[in-house]
């Protein structure tokens, strides 16, 4: 579990059709082990080796399909997020690292002290994305401001936009989506009766 409170940043080393080097920090480095689970833009992936400056992560063709982990490039930023613990103040909302989709940046409009991110819904995922509710967006705790018919938006503050890949982030860039799993867990419930 998660918080999708962005601890750190990460650039993409190497990539295979299988496997993910993520440099990072040493801090970092430090906490993980062989096993260890790490959310990457969201995605909970698991630490297979890493070295003096950096990690690698596995990920199968299923991930490949579902999520951004496609287009990510040598030299792309990420965000990790080491799991959650009881100790864990949880700031963000509860984030399982199983992301639900994949959504194109519309827009990224710079509002006051913040930037208006508009992004496209996939359709199946359009009935769980309310107004004030709670999304993952490349594994950052957001809160919805509009929804309209294809697109949501949420706002990013000034600490949020320099400690996350976002600052990075372009229009037509597509990002990982994790919905609220009280929505989905809510859903299953009622349809059981």
């Amino acid at each position: 579990m998660f918080t999708g409170i962005i601890t750190h940043l990460g650039t993409v080393k190497e990539k295979t059709e299988n496997d993910l080097k993520i440099a990072t920090t040493s801090e970092l480095l430090k906490k993980l082990s062989l096993g260890t689970s790490i959310a990457v833009n969201g995605i909970c992936l698991t630490v297979v080796s890493k070295d003096k400056t950096s990690f690698t992560i596995n990920f199968m063709p299923e991930t490949a399909e579902k999520t951004n982990i496609k287009y990510l490039n040598t030299g792309t930023d990420v965000n990790l997020e080491l799991p959650a613990t009881a100790d864990t103040l949880l700031s963000g909302h509860i984030v399982q690292g199983h992301v639900d989709g994949s959504a194109k940046i519309n827009s990224i409009v710079k509002k006051g002290n913040s930037y208006i991110f508009a992004f496209s819904i996939p359709k199946n995922l359009k009935k769980y994305i309310v107004e004030k509710g709670s999304i993952a967006v490349n594994g950052i705790s957001l809160t919805v401001i509009a929804v309209t018919k294809d697109e949501f938006t949420v706002g990013i503050i000034p600490h949020t936009w320099a400690h996350t890949m976002l600052h990075q982030a372009q229009v037509s860039d597509f990002v990982n989506l994790e919905i609220d799993v009280l929505a989905k867990y809510l859903e299953n419930l009622i349809k059981s009766k």
